[in-house]
């Protein structure tokens, strides 16, 4: 099992977003940065307008698990920030449609082994 750590810091979430790459999905927008390192740093971020606090963190806790599942099957190195697309409404927030959202987007990056 991979150990996969958290990006906290608000200059680590500055750097991927103006110097990563863009990748969008249906219900996520993911930056991508490689880190020459051999372990994947992620970091998750909802927006305050999106909805009030226990549902952003049922959001985040829904693509952390997902990216949990995943991480068996990803290429190492690289810096992935998450962001929740604030058009999106929270209802549409399911296990499934994340889960499909992070493999398109993983398989448009060329990270999924």
């Amino acid at each position: 099992m991979k150990k996969t750590l958290k990006l906290k810091k608000n200059y680590e979430f500055k750097k991927i977003l103006t110097k990563g790459k863009y990748y969008g999905g249906y219900y996520l927008d993911v930056f991508v940065i490689k880190n020459h390192s051999n372990i994947n740093k992620i970091g998750i971020a909802v927006g305050v307008k999106v909805a009030k606090a226990v549902k952003r963190n049922r959001i985040k806790r829904l693509i952390s698990e997902n990216y949990r599942l995943l991480e068996e099957k990803l290429d190492t190195g690289y810096q992935i920030i998450f962001l929740w697309k604030k058009k999106r409404d929270i209802c549409e927030a399911t296990f499934n449609n994340i889960r499909k959202d992070m493999l398109q987007i993983f398989e448009k990056i060329g990270i999924l082994l």
